[in-house]
């Protein structure tokens, strides 16, 4: 009985694995990191490889393909996860207030976040338009701080890819 249990979990676990790292990845991809990308592709491929194999050594054990469907569903959620929790790459947020707009930019700037203000017209009349480039991984933190200030302000977030020039802070 034994074996024939561990035979799926240890296919649920190599596509746990390789799932995981092929989130990543992609995150890596899109970011441009193409060194990175490809080792992180080489370790995925290759354990993607043993497990396909070891199923197809094994074809007429039904839960192996139930460890394979459940494993890939687990490292879609663990991947996403762990890179949440990671923050790879920048974001930008753009925040448009109708009354805190200068105390928003202030608390940011205090915060050593660099703040680009843009006079803006809307339905309502003049406003202004906060733009901020961020480590991705302190946009929860941001957005705490502009809610704070302003529950109302209406905020989008976008992944960011700098090029050059200056941003605030150390750039890697």
């Amino acid at each position: 009985m034994f074996e024939y249990i561990s035979g799926a979990l240890l296919i649920m676990f190599m596509r746990i694995c390789d799932v995981t790292i092929g989130t990543m990845r992609t995150i890596l991809v899109v970011q441009g990191r193409k060194y990175l990308a490809g080792i992180a592709g080489s370790i995925e491929v290759l354990i993607w490889a043993f497990a396909i194999r070891f199923i197809f050594q094994n074809l007429d054990q039904v839960q192996n393909l139930f460890g394979y469907a459940i494993g890939f569903g687990i490292g879609n959620i663990l991947g996403i996860t762990l890179e949440q929790k990671i923050g790879l790459g920048y974001v930008q947020l753009n925040i448009i207030s109708k009354n805190a707009s200068d105390k928003i930019a202030e608390a940011l700037r205090n915060q050593k976040y660099g703040v680009t203000v843009f006079p803006a017209h809307g339905y309502t009349g003049e406003l202004f338009v906060l733009v901020i480039i961020a480590p991705r991984k302190n946009q929860k933190k941001l957005i705490s701080l502009v809610e704070s200030i302003d529950s109302k302000a209406f905020i989008t977030v976008q992944h960011s890819l700098p090029y050059r020039g200056f941003m605030h802070g150390s750039r890697k």
